[in-house]
């Protein structure tokens, strides 16, 4: 894979050059025949709104449900409402039941239903399966595509059992066992029924002690469990034990660069799944509302540095320092908050030792905000010959590098508890606090000493 990743640039590079000159029998064999579904819906997704219509007019309609499944949702959804259900049903054919609910769930309702009604009776109960748990849960993420067996049974039968199937599912590492009311009971690995005596039965050499994955379970969670037991499938049960389906490892890889996207984008006030090329409308509106909420907390600074006008006007040197107690305030915090979040995600962090992690942060704010204080002291006293002034700042920086500390690790703990996700808000509260505690104790303690 990575040779056709490096092969992207300019196999575009051809495709745009066929495009312009009107080639377009040579671009529609390059696209249908020419590259994988994933490459070429990271060309979609490098592609300008008119150029990214061309290409997809172009992919053949047996092919467009291989491409849309590695679509970012933005772009999916785009496309997904231009299908009828007879579109849908022909694009997705072939594809694993948890893709195909994926994508359902990009429709709307009442385009599902109709797509559900066209589907034949067995395929409809595996999407319908899926489409009853949340999309962030286990249920959500699995593939109801199993092979099981009996535990009773031989090893000679189930390899017999097994070629008479023309293909088996994507990473099937083991064959899950159940009861014959589907209770799940362990795992036979593929490995072990190739080497084991063929007259023995599956009782005797099956794994019991399994990872088993509740149905309700976050994906998160589920892809800590992956990572932590480097699992490539794993089988998912309800209430009762009773097998639903499995996860396999691809899944799971996705789980993973969506919360990463989440995380990083969520900081900027911004969608993961936002396109890249998307409107400049669109654009522009999900963008505003950040920034509105940001001028929000901008103006409450503000309103702090307004209480303290006199002080200012006074002692001219307050409006060039003040900047700094901020900043440090800022990254202090920002640091402190980015450990909490991503221990947070890794199910790190309990309440059992949220104490410890307070108090740990606490002291490295305390050590960082003398150490620090004392440089940015010693400068403002030689820049502007005032010992006094380079009291006041320092002490304003050990004050706001402490309350920094202490918010970054305490904001995303209430805002969880609160039901809110911690990296979309977790920034703009902490850039409040610290802004305004920084600029609270700088120039407060200016003017006590000053006026």
């Amino acid at each position: 894979m990575a040779s056709e990743k490096q092969d992207i640039p300019p196999v575009l590079e051809r495709l745009t050059n066929a495009m312009d000159s009107g080639a377009f029998a040579q671009v529609r064999r390059m696209l249908n025949r020419g590259l994988p579904a994933q490459d070429v819906a990271h060309l979609l997704e490098s592609s300008p709104p008119k150029e990214r219509d061309l290409l997809w007019n172009l992919i053949e309609p047996e092919f467009q449900g291989e491409v849309l499944q590695h679509l970012v949702d933005d772009i999916q959804a785009i496309y997904l409402k231009r299908m009828k259900p007879e579109e849908f049903l022909t694009a997705t054919e072939g594809l694993e039941t948890d893709d195909i609910a994926d994508l359902l769930q990009q429709l709307p309702d009442t385009l599902i239903q109709e797509v559900l009604v066209s589907m034949d009776t067995q395929d409809r109960h595996r999407v319908e399966s899926v489409l009853s748990y949340p999309e962030d849960t286990a249920g959500g993420l699995m593939n109801t595509d199993t092979i099981t067996v009996r535990p009773d049974i031989t090893l000679d039968v189930v390899m017999r059992y097994l070629r008479r199937h023309e293909s088996l599912p994507d990473s099937t590492d083991s064959v899950l066992v159940v009861s014959r009311g589907d209770h799940f009971i362990g795992m036979l690995p593929i490995i072990r029924l190739l080497v084991s005596d063929p007259n023995i039965t599956v009782r005797e050499v099956m794994d019991t002690d399994t990872i088993v994955i509740p149905a309700d379970m976050p994906d998160n969670e589920v892809a800590n469990l992956f990572e932590k037991f480097d699992l490539i499938s794993a089988p998912v049960v309800d209430d009762q034990g009773t097998l639903l389906g499995r996860i396999t490892i691809d899944d799971v890889v996705d789980v993973i660069r969506e919360d990463a996207d989440h995380s990083l984008m969520s900081m900027a006030g911004l969608d993961e799944d936002e396109d890249t090329f998307s409107p400049i409308l669109l654009t522009a509106r999900r963008r505003a509302v950040w920034l509105g909420i940001n001028l929000l907390t901008a103006f409450l600074a503000s309103a702090v540095i307004g209480l303290f006008d006199a002080t200012i006007e006074k002692v001219v040197a307050l409006a060039v320092l003040m900047p700094i107690v901020a900043s440090m305030g800022g990254i202090a915090g920002s640091q402190t908050l980015t450990v909490v979040i991503r221990g947070m995600a890794l199910g790190h962090i309990s309440s059992s030792n949220t104490p410890w992690l307070l108090n740990r942060e606490f002291i490295v704010g305390l050590i960082n905000g003398v150490v620090w204080a004392l440089v940015v002291a010693g400068v403002a006293i030689l820049w502007f010959d005032d010992v006094k002034l380079g009291a006041i700042i320092g002490t304003a920086i050990i004050i706001n590098l402490l309350i920094a500390v202490l918010a970054g690790a305490a904001l995303p703990l209430m805002l969880k508890w609160m039901k809110i996700d911690p990296a979309l808000a977790g920034s703009v509260l902490l850039t409040t606090v610290t802004d305004v505690i920084g600029f609270l104790a700088f120039l407060g303690l200016a003017t006590a000493f000053y006026l």
